[in-house]
């Protein structure tokens, strides 16, 4: 079985013991290619929809299959995580360390991570996982944007 299986096995195992009504769940999959950054990336996603008693359908909640980025050794350090984690309660990010944030924010979010992280390649490393190219142009137009600095000063609030 392969590894997108397994996970979707487990889904629908997690689905089916928290559901707590005796409403049938069905499970809609549905695969396609979405753009992402500069290219496009395959995307599985699970819907797990119930009936009710009545006939209706309710979407339970939607999740994406695979598509978990493994993160680089710089960004996987206690500390990193402390800032991902203060990143995905600001809603700069998703669940799968994706920004959910303009490109120009998402690179001041990358030049300011890097910054409390040390890192000196961080362009190379924060393209890798966001599957993006040429970030240091989106951070030296979000530097000529006015709203930027307060973008920054929000980051600054938010990790120091």
């Amino acid at each position: 079985m392969s590894q997108d299986e397994e996970a979707k096995l487990a889904l629908l195992r997690e689905s089916l013991s928290n559901n707590k009504s005796n409403a049938p769940i069905i499970i809609n999959f549905n695969s396609f290619n979405a753009p992402v950054g500069q290219h496009n990336e395959h995307v599985d996603t699970v819907n797990f929809i119930t009936m009710d008693k009545d006939g209706s359908f309710q979407i339970q909640h939607t999740r994406k299959v695979g598509g978990m980025p493994e993160l680089p050794p710089e960004l996987s350090t206690d500390k990193a995580m402390v800032l991902w984690q203060k990143a995905q309660d600001a809603g700069f990010i998703d669940e799968y360390y994706q920004p959910t944030i303009s490109r120009t924010q998402s690179a001041l979010l990358a030049d300011a991570m890097a910054e409390r992280l040390g890192i000196k390649e961080k362009w190379k490393v924060f393209e890798t996982l966001w599957k993006r190219k040429n970030m240091y142009r989106d951070y030296y137009e979000a530097m000529n944007q006015g709203q930027s600095l307060k973008f920054q000063d929000t980051l600054k609030e938010l990790f120091d």
